[in-house]
């Protein structure tokens, strides 16, 4: 956690005077008990009447003091470890931001969410509590001890036995619960994955009638989390009976040894009340010290976690070259080669593509089929650097990927992922992704390439029309169209669109390829498994089981490629509707 500190650097004086101030309420409050056994000692029992008031009057304004000075704390370690929570979330998303495919995939998004959320929330309260109470609490401990013996050496005997006593208490239940509050945490994981794909996968929950499994198995994991925490908190629970046992033990022989005391004029009434109160604080504060002992236990599995995503290799390095969108406008030759490549997600596992072999001249339409989980998907993933090959390399504009920067590169290509991903706000935010400073012409004419114009501009409020969250108001083909003319706003020199027209009619579907081909100089990549939607590119890709096994022409191809053939026949069957829709189109 000490390494993360650095980032509550921003506000740290709001730290250093929250610490203070806590500092000086605690010297006060260790003032209070002294002037309360004289007010008794000096003033009540001796019928001092204006002694009473100058005492009672000067413990009034302690009081009032510490309290300002604890109001300044609180406002301060607020301060304090709120910035240092807002700094570390931005610092983790940016690295996140950064993260290739690969290393989202190896974390999970469930758990990179719990890191943001909750494990910084921890921090925060960490942070908060080191403020206002680790310098107050064996302040106040160690006062009291010193305040005792001022007062009665022979009765701070007491504090020095029950000290070691409630530390081995202390220390047992800490021994037996600090494991268990990580084992809590990871039962929150857990928590969070479920509810987010109960979340994300409620329509395919729904449509395959399995409400009653997700609800069955997302109690099991609550109650999981429940019994755990259950366990935990009952066991940290025993914490405060036996400190209280403890002190009050304490307390009966401070009593009892005081009233002797008292009795043979060694001891005045009101310092026996004095010790009582001083040690309430010293037990008090230990108690204290025991629970910022198990909040830092938790903060420190927190900052483990917040670390391991700080410290993460990014698979995917930004090159420091600077080839940039110029550099290729008088590159007419091939848009995209893929050299010999082969790549696997894991050194483990077989190779998801295997020698891989191809080019696309400039302004061409590439058409990419193939079975399910043949590579179809992975392939193009390699073109914006998603992933980095394995063997081989991935060139575009006769540019090696790896030379350009990230931005630069992502920037020439308009990617239509397969799932739908619109974000709350309105038509005209989303669309402004591809192009922050697009004008309303520039959204409207990408929105008639992709078939969606006539419906946005009927809309009452048009390209200010508010989008819900994931784009749920729309049905799924709009929000493929939407999401096709989020990536053309920007004039992209390459458009991948990876199985982005299963859910267009197949009239929409022509007339949105037929769109595309009036975008000058743009080379287009189109991956269906629907033949219809790429049989009239000038090239086409054949994948299966990760190899290449055909590549040319529709026509070329039903000639030359089986795999294709059996593609085709599957969708042109006599009883298949396919082939009477291409007809009538």
């Amino acid at each position: 956690m000490i390494r993360l500190l650095k980032y509550a650097k921003k506000n740290q004086m709001y730290a250093y005077l929250g610490a203070i101030a806590k500092l000086l309420e605690a010297v006060f409050e260790l003032f209070l008990p002294i002037l309360l056994a004289r007010l008794i000692d000096k003033g009540i029992n001796a019928g001092d009447t204006d002694y009473v008031i100058r005492t009672g009057g000067l413990m009034l304004i302690l009081s009032v003091v510490g309290f300002a000075f604890a109001m300044v704390c609180q406002y301060s370690s607020s301060i304090a470890s709120q910035s240092f929570g807002t700094e570390l979330r931005e610092v983790l998303i940016k690295k996140i931001n950064t993260f290739s495919h690969k290393e989202i995939d190896d974390f999970g998004t469930s758990t990179l969410t719990t890191r943001v959320t909750n494990d910084v929330n921890q921090l925060q309260l960490a942070l908060a509590m080191l403020i206002r109470l680790v310098i107050r609490a064996p302040f106040l401990s160690v006062g009291s001890i010193i305040m005792a013996i001022y007062i009665s050496p022979r009765l701070a005997l007491v504090f020095a036995v029950l000290l070691p006593i409630f530390a081995i208490i202390l220390g047992i239940i800490m021994w037996i619960t600090v494991p268990l509050y990580k084992r809590v945490q990871l039962k929150l994981d857990q928590m969070a994955q479920t509810v987010s794909e109960n979340m994300s996968g409620v329509r395919v929950i729904r449509s395959f009638a399995r409400r009653r499994y997700e609800a069955k198995r997302s109690t099991e994991n609550s109650e999981q989390l429940s019994k755990a925490n259950i366990l935990v908190n009952n066991l940290s629970a025993l914490m405060t009976p036996a400190t209280t046992f403890v002190m009050n033990i304490g307390i009966m022989v401070i009593l009892y040894i005081g009233a002797i005391q008292t009795n043979n004029g060694a001891l005045f009434q009101g310092e026996v009340l004095a010790l009582i109160n001083y040690m309430n604080q010293m037990l008090l504060a230990l108690i204290v010290v025991a629970n910022l002992v198990v909040i830092f236990t938790k903060s420190q599995a927190s900052a483990s976690r917040i670390n391991e995503v700080l410290d993460a290799t990014v698979n995917i390095e930004n090159s420091t070259g600077t080839y940039t969108l110029e550099d290729v406008q008088d590159k007419p030759q091939t848009a995209i080669r893929f050299d010999h490549v082969s790549f696997d997600y894991d050194a483990d596992a077989a190779d998801a593509l295997s020698d891989i072999d191809f080019s696309v001249p400039v302004g061409k339409v590439l058409g990419i089929t193939g079975p399910t989980g043949s590579g179809k998907s992975t392939l193009i993933n390699l073109i914006p650097r998603f992933y980095d090959v394995t063997k081989g390399k991935v060139s575009v504009y006769d540019e090696d990927v790896t030379h350009f920067q990230l931005k630069e590169l992502r920037n020439l290509i308009g990617f239509v992922p397969q799932r739908n991903t619109l974000f709350s706000g309105t038509i005209a935010e989303n669309l402004r992704w591809g192009k922050a400073d697009a004008t309303d012409e520039e959204l409207y004419d990408a929105l008639r390439i992709a078939q969606m114009e006539e419906f946005v501009r009927g809309m009452p409020n048009g390209l200010e029309s508010t989008v819900s969250e994931n784009g749920k108001n729309f049905s799924g083909g709009q929000q493929q169209r939407l999401t096709i003319a989020r990536a053309l706003v920007s004039k992209p020199k390459i458009v991948i669109l990876d199985d982005s027209l299963s859910a267009l009619d197949y009239e929409t579907d022509y007339n949105l390829r037929e769109s595309l081909k009036g975008i000058k100089d743009a080379t287009v990549i189109i991956v269906s498994q629907r033949i219809s939607s790429i049989q009239s590119a000038d090239q086409i890709l054949v994948m299966d089981n990760g190899q290449l096994v055909g590549s040319g022409t529709h026509e070329a191809l039903l000639e030359s490629s089986e795999t294709y053939k059996e593609i085709y026949q599957s969708q042109t069957d006599p009883s298949s509707t396919i082939l009477e829709e291409e007809e009538k189109i």
